[in-house]
Order: structure tokens, then sequence, then C-alpha cells
């Protein structure tokens, strides 16, 4: 299997509802480091997993959705907790929307797995991974 990663970084503010989260259950900021990682099985023609200035591109775009903003202010996450787990699927499936709708160039299409891991800190990481 092949692997292609790439990485940019997100900030934003949430908080939490229950009491398990403590005191993260005030509004705090969070500084994520994403890892966006692309697997697929054969290489493509050009003999890439994926273009990596699109993937670089198309994330960006993705986490500028996010970046500097209060989760808990955007509708379309009313209702939940916009946890490190959480948020790496969001983007894992923002990005397999991007590969159906062809952002990351037509032979992108060959990818088999995403995988999106958010680093909070040196010491916590989580992620999440699916097929396409």
């Amino acid at each position: 299997m092949y692997t292609l990663t790439v990485r940019d970084h997100l900030m934003i503010a949430h908080s939490f509802t229950g009491e398990v989260f403590g005191p993260a259950q005030r509004l705090h900021g969070a500084t994520y480091l994403v890892d966006a990682r692309f697997h697929r099985g054969e290489l493509d023609s050009d003999g890439l997993v994926v273009d990596i200035g699109l993937a670089t591109t198309v994330l960006g775009e993705i986490l500028a959705e996010f970046n500097y903003r209060n989760l808990d202010e955007l509708e379309e996450f009313e209702g939940r907790n916009t946890t490190t787990e959480f948020m790496a699927r969001v983007i894992a499936d923002r990005l397999a929307e991007a590969i159906r709708e062809g952002r990351l160039g037509p032979q992108a299409g060959g990818v088999d797995a995403l995988h999106v891991e958010l680093h909070e800190s040196d010491r916590a990481r989580a992620s999440y991974e699916r097929a396409l």
C-alpha cells in the first residue's frame, strides 16, 4: 500500500457538553496539526498516490471553513461535541467528497482509503480512517 501525507494546521474555539469534559465544558481554544494520508494499492499512471499540490490545496480549503471559528456557532455542528475525533471524521469525509468531485484530479479516484489525524499536542492526537 502506498501512502502520501500532506499537513496543515487549524485553530478553533469550542466547548463541550457533558460532565466527562470537566473544565472543557467552558469555551476554550485548540490548535491542531492536521495530517491527511491518502492510501492506494497501485500508483497512478504518473507514478503518484495523488497530486501533492492539489492535496495540499484542498486540505487547506477544507480547514479554512473552520479556521479561527467558534465551532459552537456553526449550525451544522449544533448539539454535537466537536471533539478531536469528531473533527477528524468531518475532515476525512470532506476530503472523500473532494475526491468524488474530482477536485484532487481525475486519477485521485484510485485512492483506496484516507486517514486524517489531528494532533492536539505532542502528547495527544486522534484520527479517523475510512475506505473510499
